[in-house]
């Protein structure tokens, strides 16, 4: 025997008939802090001022880690080029 239950209510409904505690207050609260914190920082975003940070040797330091990388994969040693 299968029986099936199908109840139509909004999440407002759901979380009332359940007993749960309505954290909108809270969630909204967070949203705000979270949208004025990006707003203070949307300012210093600086795409160079980041890439710099992530790679201070810049283009260099990632070649030389390609070559290192394909080396190894080649099975020869790093620095050495294979034939």
């Amino acid at each position: 025997m299968k029986v099936t239950i199908e109840v139509d209510c909004s999440p407002e409904e759901a979380r009332r008939f359940l007993g749960l505690p309505d954290v909108t207050p809270v969630h909204e609260l967070m949203l705000k802090q979270m949208r004025t914190a990006a707003e203070k920082s949307a300012p210093l975003f600086d795409p160079e001022a980041m890439v710099k940070l992530w790679m201070p040797l810049g283009g260099e330091a990632l070649q030389e880690f390609q070559r290192a990388f394909w080396s190894a994969a080649a099975g020869g040693k790093p620095g050495k080029k294979s034939d």
